[in-house]
Parts: structure tokens; C-alpha cells; sequence
């Protein structure tokens, strides 16, 4: 399959681990370049774009959260109102609505997608294989001793298929203040502010924090993909067209990966393309999930998930499953415009990705077997996906992106 060694893998995520790709940072940008040219190398057609985005997830929330936090200080009715427009925006901002605050917001910085697209351009089926290249700053709620720490005196709690809703409290917070004020009640109101207070705090210790080197999130789903790359050029598949996207600005809430929806979807037809989103692949065990989202979980769809699973059977690859992530990938944006979507991470015993958002987030503590099997598992799909297909048209020179 000419998959790249678990050496190369670790070159690749070296190379990307010496970056300070925080969202739309000029760090990001190069790391944007470094993929491009090894994509290039390979003769892929290769697309670079530039979008404007936001870059932070810590001001839209922080800013509103800080809103409620002052208006329920001061107390009053004209607080109700504040807490519910808060609220609100926390709550489009960390669904992946329309984003009115960040949207409101300065946008004078650029994140970069790249794409790659191998195979047949004109096959009668598309797959998208996506990973996000920039990385996250950390934060104290990040410390990756607090959940063990708890996992490991109440044992029972690993039993739990879904991990705590962690952003809840930044909507909550603002409406439980929200409503205290409105029916005149202290303890309501009081409660409120604290959460939302709490929350902006939590926020600004985020945004003064540096990016962590992001090894594990998500420079090995990078490499993973590449590793892809290197294959699907050396034995390209019939009747497949595979795309792999890398898209910037996840960590600011898929924005990158948004602005790429916006220019390409109406280009790929529901009925004959799917996507494979790689997020966060270092740690031991491979894990196909089964729905994410941090206010409304949303389910993966059965069948597609099925057919990645008995891909992972057929390539020897044990995954965890049953698991839901209140949180958000890039995954969610192809999944919530109805294509049939796939979310392959990893975690470690307690059912945690290891080193998450934090600063030992770096190359030397990746579990490389696991990033070369989500390789492995990403070229098996494409195999299943060509053996399916009806007889390949012959390949023609026309890009996706020119379509």
C-alpha cells in the first residue's frame, strides 16, 4: 500500500510540532505551505485558499459571558435581557450556527485551506478525507490530570458513553441569571452570574495562553492523511475521486472547514459522496465515534458508521465504540449538511485523548502504530469504496474546485 513508515509519520509531525500554528497565525499559514508542497511533490492537484476568519473561540464567548456576569452584578430587568442575548450567542457560537457575535467581531485575519485531490476526478464517487492542520492554545480547564484524577476515584464513571457537556455551563450561566432577574430572585440570579463569570475567566486564561505544539491535535491526522497521499498516488484507486482536505481554524470552531463548506458543497452531491474526518489520532486506541456536538448531539449515521467499522475488521484495526463527544470537530459541518460522515479519534484507558490542548502535546508522546492504522483504515475505505464502484470513467485532467 506504500503507506509511509511510522519514522516518516513522526518526521511529518516533528515538522509540524516546531510550528506555532495558532488559528490564522503565520505559523499556520507555513504549515499550510509545508503540505502543500509535499502534495504537490506527489502530483496531486493541489488547491491553497485563503479565508478570512475570526481565529478564537475565547472572545465571542468570553465577551458574552462577561456581559452576563455584569448585568447580573448590577441586577435589574434590563439584566434579563442581557443574559438572554448572551446566552443565545454562546449558544449559536458553539453549535456551529450563523456565528452573529464573531461575525460582528474584527475579521481582518486569514486561516488557509489545502486540498488535495487524487484519484479519478470524473468516478462516479467522492470521498473526502478531512484534518485540520493549526493547533490550540491551552488553559488550566485543559490540565489533562483533572479528568483522571476523578476517573480514577469513582471508577464507575468510565462506564459513561458521553463525555460531560463542558460548554452547557456557558449558556446556561447567562440564562439561569437571566431568568432570577427576571423573577426577582437573588439565589437565581447569583447562581447565574458565578457560572458565567467562572466561564469568562476560563476564557481569558485560554486567550493568554500560547498554542500547544498540537502533536496529537491534530498534526497526527495530518500525517495520517499524508501518509494517504503517498499511497492513493502510487496505486490510484478506480472509480473513487479522493479529496484530502486540511483545513485551518478548527480550533476557533471550524472555520476553516466552514469557509471550504461554503465554496465546495454545492459541488458534491449527497447521494455519491462521503467524508472521513481525522481528528486527534496519537493516543493508543483508534476510536470511531458515534455523534459529537456541544449543546445538541448529533448522531453519526449507522450505516456509514457500520461500513467504517467493518473496513477497521478487514484491516485488522480494534476500535472504541459507543462513544460521544460533547464537543465539536470538523466532522460536524459535512454531518450537519447531510452527507454521510465518519469521525475517527483516539483515547487512551480512561476514554480521553492523552495530552488534549495541553502543552505535552509533543511528537515524542504519540502512539505512531495508532496514527499508521488510521492510515491504514483510511486507504481499506478507499479499497471498499473502488471495489463497489461501477466500471471508472477514464480519468480526465478536470479539478473538483474548476467544477
Amino acid at each position: 500500500m506504500t503507506l509511509l513508515s511510522e519514522q516518516q509519520l513522526r518526521e511529518r509531525v516533528e515538522r509540524l510540532a516546531e510550528l506555532d500554528r495558532e488559528s490564522c497565525s503565520e505559523g499556520e499559514r507555513e504549515g499550510a505551505r509545508l503540505l502543500a508542497r509535499e502534495l504537490e511533490s506527489l502530483g496531486a492537484f493541489v488547491s491553497t485558499e485563503a479565508e478570512r476568519a475570526h481565529g478564537t473561540y475565547w472572545w465571542p464567548i468570553g465577551l458574552a459571558t462577561a456581559a452576563a456576569a455584569a448585568a447580573g452584578a448590577r441586577g435589574g430587568r434590563s439584566a434579563a435581557l442581557v443574559g438572554a442575548l448572551a446566552a443565545a450567542a454562546v449558544a449559536d457560537d458553539v453549535s456551529a450556527g450563523p456565528h452573529v457575535l464573531r461575525r460582528a467581531l474584527l475579521r481582518r485575519r486569514t486561516t488557509v485551506n489545502v486540498s488535495a485531490e487524487l484519484g479519478d476526478p470524473d468516478a462516479p464517487q467522492t470521498v473526502v478525507f478531512v484534518a485540520h492542520h493549526d493547533a490550540a492554545h491551552s488553559g488550566l480547564v485543559f490540565h489533562p490530570e483533572l479528568p483522571r484524577a476523578l476517573l480514577r476515584r469513582f471508577k464507575f464513571l468510565r462506564r459513561a458513553e458521553t463525555t460531560p457537556p463542558t460548554m452547557w455551563g456557558a449558556v446556561y450561566g447567562p440564562l439561569v441569571m437571566a431568568l432570577g432577574s427576571l423573577v426577582s430572585s437573588r439565589k437565581l440570579r447569583r447562581c447565574g452570574t458565578c457560572v458565567s463569570a467562572g466561564y469568562a475567566v476560563a476564557m481569558a486564561d485560554i486567550g493568554l495562553r500560547r498554542a500547544v505544539p498540537a502533536a496529537n491535535d491534530n498534526a497526527s491526522g495530518v500525517a495520517a492523511l499524508l501518509s494517504l497521499a503517498h499511497s492513493l498516488a502510487a496505486d490510484p484507486p478506480a472509480g473513487v475521486r479522493a479529496i484530502l482536505l486540511f483545513p485551518g481554524s478548527e480550533e476557533s470552531f471550524m472555520e476553516g472547514m466552514r469557509a471550504w463548506a461554503r465554496r465546495h458543497l454545492a459541488h458534491l452531491p449527497r447521494e455519491s459522496t462521503c467524508f472521513v474526518c481525522l481528528d486527534t489520532v496519537g493516543s493508543p486506541r483508534l476510536l470511531l465515534l458515534e455523534g459529537e456536538g456541544m449543546l445538541r448531539m448529533n448522531e453519526y449515521p449507522k450505516d456509514f458508521l457500520a461500513f467504517v467499522r467493518s473496513c477497521a475488521e478487514e484491516a485488522g484495526i480494534d476500535e472504541v465504540l459507543g462513544l460521544r463527544f460533547r464537543n465539536a470537530t470538523d466532522a460536524l459541518i459535512a454531518l450537519k449538511a447531510g452527507y454521510r460522515t465518519a469521525m475517527i479519534g483516539s483515547v487512551d484507558e480512561f476514554k480521553i485523548p492523552t495530552n488534549y490542548h495541553w502543552p505535552t502535546d509533543t511528537p515524542e508522546r504519540l502512539d505512531y502504530s495508532t496514527v499508521d492504522d488510521a492510515a491504514r483504515l483510511c486507504r481499506r475505505i478507499v479499497e471498499r469504496l473502488s471495489a463497489r464502484a461501477p466500471a471508472a470513467s477514464p480519468v480526465g485532467e478536470r479539478a473538483y474546485a474548476a467544477r
